[in-house]
């Protein structure tokens, strides 16, 4: 087994694996993965392997997989829209769609050793797909990680690592470890082979609704894991002719920590903080360039949101049957934002996903 070619989407130049390019750019696959035929019968279509049904679309062979992948979409109709129910994976988080490509190219590698910094959530996911893979994982965490998530690293057979200071100190110390020779990054904001897998979330989607896609899709953004997959995977759907649309792509951030709203609407419009919404925490993202470039090239936008509007919707949400984590009310409440603000026109259709399980809080 042979893992695919890396190559830097600036400089040109090409790598066996690397967790970055030596200009300092995020790498990228040198060729990219997408099927040659018309999009199949939806109601044919076999999806008992989960997300690697859609195998044409990503790079990687399955070698660590749950069968992860194939979430629920469903009605929701006091919010008027669709939930894509995400927090029903192994491990509770969407972020199991980016842990099973990451690790399988890891063993395709025979890496021995993987190292990832997480609020949570990513490294439960890489935690838990390094044990099926039979590698070994440090996961970096802030030294106020949650217990819930710092227990799943842990029964994974990880080594948590905590670290003293912002979100930032513990990405600066896993990359040190990784500079050091440690261990290999399974980054979700690095690697490429994550986006590949987040990107699954968008075929989900558009076979679940026929092959069609919606007006809009209203997403949580602090790396822009889940944002830059969907719109990977959108692109995707629409250069294979299996759809002929790109959804509107609409983020939110957490107030206080929000670097792609202060962008695109200023420092008046992002201020505050937001420490319910935990897990997009981002002051820095890696690809903030590409996020941006996403949102304009879907009409889209992104916004922030103080803690009082997600804790009224996780309230809501809950007594409703979505028993979710406080960053996943994030997308919901930005829904009714967006309404509000005129962005999205009462007869749009909108999917919402929901991305982490309650259960971890």
């Amino acid at each position: 087994m042979t893992a695919p070619s890396l190559r830097c989407p600036d400089c040109g130049t090409e790598y066996a694996d690397r967790w970055r390019c030596e200009c300092g750019r995020p790498l990228e696959y040198v060729e990219r993965s997408l099927p040659d035929g018309p999009a199949p019968d939806p109601a044919a279509f076999d999806v008992r392997d989960g997300l690697w049904s859609f195998s044409e679309f990503v790079p990687e062979s399955p070698a660590a997989t749950l069968g992860e992948g194939t979430t629920p979409l469903v009605d929701a109709p006091d919010w008027d829209a669709e939930f894509k129910l995400e927090y029903v994976f192994p491990t509770g988080s969407f972020k199991d769609r980016g842990a099973t490509v990451t690790l399988s190219r890891a063993a395709a590698l025979g890496v021995g050793t993987v190292v990832e910094d997480s609020s949570g959530n990513a490294g439960a996911a890489v935690a838990t797909y390094a044990a099926r893979a039979g590698i070994d994982a440090d996961v970096y965490v802030p030294a106020s990680v949650k217990d819930s998530k710092l227990r799943a690293i842990r029964r994974a057979g990880a080594n948590p690592v905590k670290v003293e200071g912002p979100r930032r100190a513990t990405t600066d110390a896993c990359i040190k470890a990784v500079e050091a020779g440690d261990g290999w990054y399974a980054s979700h904001a690095w690697n490429p082979a994550f986006f590949a897998g987040t990107a699954t979330f968008a075929y989900e989607t558009a076979l679940q609704r026929d092959w069609t896609v919606p007006d809009a899709v209203v997403l949580p953004l602090g790396h822009g894991t889940l944002f830059l997959g969907a719109h990977r995977g959108f692109r995707a759907l629409e250069d294979a002719g299996w759809t002929d649309s790109v959804p509107r792509l609409l983020g939110v951030q957490a107030a206080g920590h929000a670097p792609i709203a202060a962008e695109l609407h200023g420092l008046d419009a992002v201020s505050g903080d937001n420490d319910a919404a935990d897990g997009i925490q981002i002051a820095d993202p890696v690809r903030k360039g590409e996020i941006l470039d996403a949102i304009q090239g879907t009409d889209g936008d992104a916004i922030a949101l103080g803690a009082d509007p997600v804790e009224r919707e996780l309230d809501r949400l809950h007594a409703a049957g979505f028993y979710v984590e406080p960053t996943s009310a994030v997308a919901p409440a930005a829904l009714a934002e967006y309404r509000a603000r005129g962005v999205l026109a009462p007869d749009d259709e909108v999917v919402v996903p929901l991305t982490g399980s309650g259960l971890k809080n």
